[in-house]
């Protein structure tokens, strides 16, 4: 640059606005984040009814169990444990065993996990039920949405070149360094957000929908074929609480991943649909 250069010579980097979310993506995503706020807080109510889970079409107290989450002793010498693939771990307090109104009380997930706090499963149901048939009109509403509009192949799919190893590993590096996307890449999802959205929208939601159909009695009677393709209604029951806890694992790391990228500009863009990026150009 010549050294002679004043302050009028240099270009710097402005704010520009960028339409990221259409009005139905962002009104599909915030009650889609009621429901599963709800569908989960209330499937825990269903589980605590009885917290084992089984494989095979059988499951009943003494048989063999996947997980368990429960209890050993009484009152104040009650101890909550966890058991997976018969491995155990004390968890008094947090799981197995909670503190209500100052007593230890038999509970596989605490009060304040579950709708409602207190032990009704029939409530817990009606809750569970009503926001899971929401939720399945609002998927619908959204993939009917992204199909006919584009959406889907033009913002979620990913190319060839961001499939690459090489690509995805640069990727993962720079998350791992909290380095995102500036400038003309901020204007769209990188090859790890694309895979996360697709891998929930294909295969956890679709997954959480079918094996929660199939451990209806109704549903079972009039599609038999689910009971077979979950191996049993035992094991679409342990299958749907996989997926779940999956769902709230990809959740939390969303929401860390807005708050470490700019938590007000992620928010604002989900509200109203516009996005501020850094436009760079030229220093002189």
């Amino acid at each position: 640059m010549n050294e002679n250069a004043t302050d009028d010579n240099v270009r710097y980097p402005r704010t520009i606005f960028i339409r990221r979310h259409s009005l139905v993506t962002r009104l599909t995503h915030w009650l889609n984040a009621l429901c599963l706020s709800f569908l989960l807080l209330s499937g825990l109510q269903i589980f605590n009814a009885h917290p084992e889970l089984y494989w095979g079409h059988y499951g009943a107290d003494g048989d063999p169990a996947v997980l368990t989450i429960g209890s050993e002793g009484q009152g104040g010498e009650a101890r909550g444990f966890v058991r997976v693939a018969g491995l155990r771990f004390a968890t008094t307090g947090v799981l197995g065993v909670s503190d209500v109104e100052g007593e230890r009380t038999p509970r596989a997930f605490p009060a304040w996990a579950t709708i409602p706090s207190f032990q009704d499963l029939a409530a817990g149901r009606r809750w569970h039920f009503f926001f899971a048939w929401l939720f399945v009109v609002n998927g619908i509403l959204y993939l009917g949405f992204s199909v006919l509009t584009g959406h889907f192949r033009r913002d979620l799919a990913p190319t060839t070149g961001e499939l690459s190893p090489r690509h995805l590993w640069h990727e993962v590096l720079d998350h791992a360094r909290l380095r995102f996307a500036e400038g003309e890449a901020a204007k769209r999802y990188n090859a790890l957000q694309k895979l996360a959205y697709l891998v929930v929208i294909v295969v956890l939601l679709p997954l959480m929908v079918l094996t929660g159909l199939t451990m209806s009695p109704g549903v079972d009677a009039a599609f038999p074929v689910l009971v077979d393709v979950f191996g049993g209604r035992q094991s679409a029951r342990t299958i749907h609480f996989a997926a779940a806890s999956f769902l709230v694992l990809f959740v939390v790391i969303h929401i860390v991943m807005v708050v470490l990228s700019g938590t007000w500009n992620n928010i604002r863009s989900m509200i109203t649909g516009r996005y501020a990026i850094q436009e760079k150009g030229p220093t002189s």
